[in-house]
């Protein structure tokens, strides 16, 4: 009983102390980005007008305040789940069909799911419909939304579904060390996705067409030759449909990988911009960063499922969560749910470890691009996006996985060779 209570005392504590430093770091970034609203940085005066940098400003305080009152939404639904009996009454739910463990832990995440579905449909809708509209970038219509949303639950179905069969399996009948097991199915599921996702995956959601013969195609065919990059080919995705928003990469591993244009981003933007930007994207394979973020994630994966080895043998870690009856998939279902309170401290160190990534990206653009081009074509991006100029420092380093667009554009300069 001491143990269980500990366990809930250390939730709490980690629980509120993540809401906050969230709402401490939402308040700062806030402050700081009205403080700078009505003053563009110098460095961008000649490029973004007051009009655009307001823009930037007010969307960025709107999301912080829509993100502020769903993050709390979702503080007292976790409260619900766990210590107010949520999952226990889902468990009692799917165990009140008499089905097999195994059918019954696969029911037991099907109605969660589809519970999570519903919950999140708010901030959804509105983000899209509300937010996004009010700034001008949502094209999404109610159809596209709605199939979009009926697509997302066929594939999660699809997809999803076996995976949490053969999961719950591994862990009812490999024993002690079926944590092990249920690593290495998921991590060679994870590699399966990877290798299959734009070919058959992302399909279903936009349409990829192959890119047209030019100026930007010569520009992006010069550079794949001069940096030794084989790709399955070159595509333009119509992005447009949903919003207006532009961005590139690249997906897939092998002889199976793809580099994709936003059509947005190739409307936007100079040939000699799109190159710049794919030669960051392309800086990042070349610097391995895609690798280091497997390898990363494979570990990280696997350091979890030895926890949660040892949680799912652990009556504290149930009773201390508000969960009265232990069983496998309560325990899989549980650990997903609050892991993320107890690893929040890792977000900063891995905000900085991407931001290192993003300098050495932009470094091998500059070496195989135009850094010049490189830079206005951010600028460019942060206009269309409206992207804030001026973030809050301390918000920044904690949270933002590319430096702030002062720190990035002085750092690309000094990289110019005269």
């Amino acid at each position: 009983m001491q143990a269980a209570e500990a366990v809930t005392k250390a939730f709490l504590f980690f629980l509120f102390s993540k809401s906050l430093i969230e709402s401490y770091l939402d308040n700062r970034n806030r402050k700081h980005i009205l403080a700078n609203r009505n003053s563009v940085p110098e460095k961008f005066s000649g490029q973004i007008t007051l009009e655009d940098h307001q823009k930037a400003a007010d969307y960025s305080i709107e999301k912080i305040k829509v993100s502020k009152f769903f993050n709390f939404i979702e503080l007292v639904i976790l409260l619900i789940w766990t210590l107010g009996g949520g999952i226990e009454a889902l468990d009692k739910l799917a165990k009140s069909f008499d089905l097999s463990e195994l059918n019954t832990g696969v029911l037991f995440f099907a109605i969660y799911m589809l519970i999570s579905l519903l919950l999140g449909l708010p901030q959804s809708i509105y983000s899209t419909f509300v937010l996004e509209e009010k700034f001008g970038f949502n094209k999404t219509t109610p159809k596209t939304f709605i199939i979009d949303m009926v697509k997302g639950m066929l594939l999660g179905a699809i997809i999803g579904f076996p995976i949490i069969y053969a999961i719950l399996w591994i862990m009812n009948a490999l024993g002690d060390y079926w944590w092990t097991y249920a690593w290495i199915f998921l991590t060679l599921t994870q590699f399966v996705i990877i290798w299959a996702y734009p070919r058959f995956i992302a399909p279903l959601f936009n349409k990829f067409s192959e890119l047209e013969e030019g100026e930007v195609k010569d520009k992006v065919v010069a550079l794949l030759d001069k940096t030794g990059f084989e790709s399955n080919g070159l595509f333009v995705m119509d992005a447009s449909i949903r919003s207006s928003h532009g961005n590139a990469y690249f997906t897939g591993f092998g002889k199976n990988k793809r580099i994709v244009f936003f059509d947005t981003l190739i409307k936007n933007l100079s040939p000699d911009e799109v190159a710049a930007v794919l030669a960051h994207e392309l800086g990042h394979f070349k610097k391995k960063h895609i690798v280091k973020g497997l390898v990363k994630s494979v570990v990280l994966s696997f350091i979890g499922f030895a926890v949660l080895g040892f949680l799912a043998d652990w009556t504290p870690f149930f009773t201390g969560h508000g969960v009265a009856t232990p069983s496998i998939h309560v325990a899989l279902l549980l650990f997903m749910m609050v892991s993320g309170v107890y690893t929040f401290g890792l977000i900063p160190l891995n905000a900085m470890t991407s931001r290192k990534y993003e300098f050495e990206a932009d470094e091998f653009a500059s070496q195989h691009a135009s850094a010049k081009s490189l830079i206005t074509a951010l600028v460019k991006l942060y206009k269309h996006n409206a992207s804030t100029l001026t973030p809050d420092p301390g918000y920044s380093k904690f949270y933002h996985s590319h430096p702030p667009a002062l720190v990035r554009v002085q750092h690309l300069e000094s990289l110019i060779k005269d």
